[in-house]
């Protein structure tokens, strides 16, 4: 990977991509999108090498419309063959679809972008022997400070650079690049006939910075907790979600702010903006513009500078999330929040999400709730959840909260209440906030009056 001339390459793709949408006929708009990168895994277990896997990528997505009339078609190459090949496809495409006045390209809409600088030289001069090192210290780490880990199901390390160019016959030129790494680990632990699984993770641009001790600890920590937990009794507590777990729920709520289900009926906070639905307690704001987050970004999927998109503010619906096709239909401007790649179309999509801070901390919150439950991981969160009205009723486990303490581990609990009263009954806000592998930037949330069921 060492002499990646990222500037080179961005210039190159720019100059490729223009050669394709320059191609366009009269009355047609054509987008490309062009991207190559690279990138490395490894897998070990039981101190050896399980896998390790050094690929190297490229693709072109591009979209062809023409009155109303929208096709897409992709490539895994950017031979200018192959790309004019799939251009006629994409043009192809258009002309058996059927015309909506929705469609169009992005266009420029004079918001200054943010400059993000992603790039890291570390990842990129990191010999691959190191990167197998990182991985194999990881697993003797995380089987070597209790004896209850007998054994790492997976430790890894990963790492990928890539550089992407967007151009379009409406006046979107940009082009940007990007490189990180990871590492993460899911210890066994065992006591008697069962087993619990834990895991921690960490990433950076830095292969030398990623803190492995702190993933060691905190994945001990998460697979030693829960041995022995039970079934706990049914009842109503209050719910303590950490920064990760309060991320997961409010990214299910940011799915129900997006302008494509909102204009096909299936947000049940569809028409709502101005309204209070949370407590006044919580302000979301979905921000790639925040460059100390690794989920940084400079513009969205359709090359629209990104900005920041307050969704709710002291409680109150502010927005919802457009693209381009989802504005129109909804009649607002975009809010530059397209998601895509090079195999597919735009699409709506929360990018950066930012809580605002409380002021007590994680310990302090955990003291302030005399019957609760500290939630460490929900599970079937896609089949528990309706998208459409709420509901949500969904496996959990994690520690049960008496007296202001953390107290007996349980598991195979369901967590049942709707989101829209999950948000309205957010206690507290923590002021533990943390920006996490995923991105996001979140705190602790702390939800009174939830029914837990068990036995």
């Amino acid at each position: 990977m060492s002499g990646v001339d990222a500037a080179a390459a961005e210039q190159e793709l720019l100059a490729l991509a223009r050669t394709v949408r320059d191609r366009a006929r009269p009355g047609e708009e054509v987008e490309v999108v062009l991207a190559q990168g690279r990138s490395t895994s490894v897998k070990v277990f039981g101190g050896s090498v399980e896998s390790l896997t050094v690929a190297g990528g490229a693709g072109a997505g591009v979209r062809v419309l023409a009155g109303g009339r929208q096709g897409f078609a992709h490539c895994g190459t950017l031979e200018p063959e192959v790309l004019a090949e799939t251009l006629a496809e994409a043009r192809d495409n258009a002309a058996f679809a059927e015309p909506d006045e929705w469609n169009g390209l992005a266009t420029p809409d004079g918001v200054p972008a943010v400059e993000v600088d992603s790039w890291s030289d570390a990842v990129i001069a990191t010999a691959t022997d190191r990167k197998v090192e990182l991985a194999l210290d990881l697993e003797r780490r995380v089987t070597s400070v209790d004896d209850r880990v007998t054994s790492a199901r997976v430790s890894s390390y990963s790492d990928g650079w890539s550089v992407h160019a967007l151009v379009s016959t409406a006046g979107v030129e940009v082009v940007d690049r990007g490189a990180s790494c990871g590492i993460s680990t899911q210890p066994l632990a065992r006591s008697g006939d069962e087993t619990q699984i834990g895991w921690g993770s960490d990433a950076g641009r830095d292969p030398e910075a990623l803190d492995l001790d702190r993933v060691v600890d905190e994945a001990v920590e998460r697979a030693t907790r829960l041995l022995g937990a039970t079934k706990p009794g049914s009842s109503r507590r209050t719910i303590l979600l950490e920064p990760r777990m309060a991320a997961t729920l409010l990214g299910v709520v940011s799915g129900m702010l997006c302008g494509d289900r909102v204009v096909k009926g299936r947000s049940p906070f569809g028409d709502r903006v101005g309204e209070q639905i949370a407590s006044p307690l919580l302000t979301v704001t979905d921000d790639p513009t925040r460059t100390e987050s690794l989920a940084a970004e400079s513009h969205d999927g359709e090359g629209l500078a990104c900005r920041p998109n307050p969704l709710v503010v002291g409680g109150v619906l502010d927005r919802f999330l457009h693209d381009s096709y989802s504005a129109r239909r909804s009649g607002v401007a975009s809010t530059a929040s397209a998601i895509r790649g090079t195999r597919s179309l735009p699409g709506v999509g929360a990018q950066l999400l930012v809580v605002e801070p409380g002021a007590r901390s994680f310990e302090e919150l955990v003291a302030s709730i005399d019957h609760g439950l500290y939630v460490t991981s929900f599970s079937g969160l896609h089949s528990g959840i309706n998208p459409t009205s709420g509901d949500f009723s969904v496996g959990a486990e994690g520690l049960l909260i008496e007296g202001g303490a953390l107290s007996a581990p349980v598991r195979e609990v369901t967590v049942a209440s709707t989101i829209q009263r999950l948000l309205l009954d957010v206690v507290e806000v923590g002021g533990d906030f943390e920006w996490l592998t995923s991105g996001d930037g979140a705190c602790s949330l702390v939800i009174g009056d939830v029914a837990v069921s068990g036995t």
